[in-house]
């Protein structure tokens, strides 16, 4: 299965995933957001789980063990690119605006944001194709929610 994803990296033109393969891949991104500071904890990697969960309908096990395979395809990825392009391929605009927001969820999880945590997320919500406005939009939401 990570062979698959991994494989899709390497050809022009990115090949459609499997379901199974799509939410690795989704994984992925959580986890290469949550490592954009250099801090990857148990905090991050349970609520990782959890928006796996709920996005996906998972129980415990299943969400672990996605968000395990995704961080060995994190590890081995070529580049954020590369990588969103093939989310934005498989992921309806609607949702994609979805996953900002789940991103953002995870980089102020710590209450904190640095420059590099800023940087990587105006990279990808671009490579998947929201623009900065939205991703704004998410971002508040994400703090608003935080602070109820």
């Amino acid at each position: 299965m990570l062979k698959d994803i991994l494989n899709a990296f390497k050809t022009p033109e990115p090949s459609t995933l499997r379901t199974e393969d799509a939410r690795i891949a989704m994984a992925a991104l959580l986890v290469r957001i949550a490592r954009s500071d250099e801090v990857y904890d148990e905090d991050e990697k349970d609520l990782i789980n959890k928006m796996l969960q709920s996005r996906y309908n998972l129980i415990d096990n299943q969400s672990e063990d996605i968000r395990k395979q995704a961080e060995e395809l994190e590890a081995k990825a070529p580049d954020t690119v590369r990588f969103t392009r093939l989310i934005k391929d498989t992921v309806p605009f609607e949702d994609r605006k979805s996953v900002v927001k789940d991103l953002w969820s995870v980089v102020l999880s710590d209450g904190k944001r640095d420059a590099e945590e800023n940087n990587s997320m105006r990279l990808i919500a671009n490579l998947l194709g929201v623009n900065d406005k939205d991703s704004a939009l998410a971002r508040q939401s994400v703090e608003r929610n935080n602070i109820a």
